[in-house]
């Protein structure tokens, strides 16, 4: 009963605090991904701080340009969408009619009201949630910054709280957490950049105009598992819809392929080191995820997933060695059978 009732205060004190359980899980993915750069350096006769420093303003410095790539890109085609909408609905009823599918999508396009969309109470409330954003992103990445730097003192302080003998068993533990929530992420970056390079050149081929900033914006549809490739293929596709529509096809076959090249080769090979987790492991994870905590949930279902397979291996590591040393005691204690000696 009483482990009912400290259960359900646990679950309520998260819920409270999920806000803030987010920005510190968060921190501490992004601190297990950069620190074995951050050693690296250390190891090279850098200064701790220094190191972080310089790790954290190249990470600020990329997180700019990408800003000042994708934010002007957005505008623009938000602008002509707006202006070529009802254009393009009309190519589309066009192009479905060709397919025997009748469409009025034209006439739907005409009747929006764009000045209601985004209007003054939108364009405020819009705002506000792009502040929060901000304001929460500046958080994650000084509070990563200071876990960085203040790793080691940390460690000092954690492992008062362990039992004598077992410090190595905890530091093969958390070594390999680290091992297989960094690697996540590392590997994460490494398909962000294959998908966004790639995204650029079929869009660059096509001549599909802001190619750069719709690369960017796959690379970061990439991170969300399982809808993030619909809208990596999606958003694309749109953009070349505008030029034409066999733009769009070409470049909806092409990023199809890619998905399925990720999907089937480079994932399996860049995470299954690290994650050793089955796809359905991972759906499960994100649909759990999704539907308790959205958009967060989502995000952090992966690292989340990495950790408990992490806590599975230790438990049945530690079940097998309990059983094997339970089983070699039961045999030391079997009396050796007596022997009959011969008188002769």
């Amino acid at each position: 009963m009483v482990l009912v009732a400290l259960a359900l205060v646990t679950a309520f004190v998260l819920m409270e605090l999920w806000p803030i359980v987010v920005i510190l899980s968060t921190s501490l993915i992004l601190m297990a991904a950069l620190l074995p750069f951050v050693e690296w350096m250390v190891a090279h006769r850098v200064p701790r701080t220094l190191a972080v420093v310089l790790i954290m303003a190249a990470i600020f410095a990329a997180l700019v340009a990408v800003l000042v790539v994708v934010v002007p890109a957005t505008v623009d085609e938000l602008s002509d969408l707006r202006r070529d909408l009802p254009e393009d609905a009309r190519e589309m009823d066009d192009l479905l009619a060709d397919l025997g599918i009748e469409t009025d999508l034209e006439s739907r396009a005409r009747t929006i009201d764009w000045d209601r969309v985004v209007s003054g109470s939108t364009a405020v409330d819009y705002g506000q949630r792009a502040l929060a954003v901000v304001l929460t992103l500046l958080t994650i990445f000084f509070l990563t910054a200071y876990l960085l730097v203040d790793g080691p003192r940390m460690n000092r302080f954690l492992y008062q709280f362990v039992s004598p003998g077992h410090e190595p068993e905890v530091e093969r533990w958390l070594g390999t957490l680290r091992h297989a929530v960094g690697g996540y992420v590392r590997g994460q970056v490494i398909t962000t950049l294959v998908i966004s390079v790639y995204t650029f050149i079929v869009l660059t081929a096509a001549g599909v105009p802001n190619a750069a900033a719709f690369a960017i914006l796959a690379g970061f549809f990439d991170i969300i598992p399982v809808v993030g490739a619909a809208l990596a293929v999606f958003m694309p596709t749109i953009a070349a819809f505008q030029e034409s529509p066999t733009q769009a096809i070409v470049v909806l076959v092409l990023l199809m392929l890619y998905q399925q090249f990720e999907d089937r080769l480079l994932a399996p090979k860049v995470y299954g080191a690290h994650m050793n987790l089955p796809p359905v492991a991972v759906l499960v994870a994100v649909l759990v995820g999704g539907q308790l905590f959205g958009i967060a949930g989502v995000l952090l279902a992966m690292p989340a997933a990495a950790t408990a397979r992490v806590g599975l291996d230790y438990y049945l590591e530690k079940r097998t060695l309990a059983q094997t040393a339970a089983a070699a005691a039961g045999d030391a204690e079997v009396p050796a059978p007596a022997t009959n000696e011969v008188q002769s």
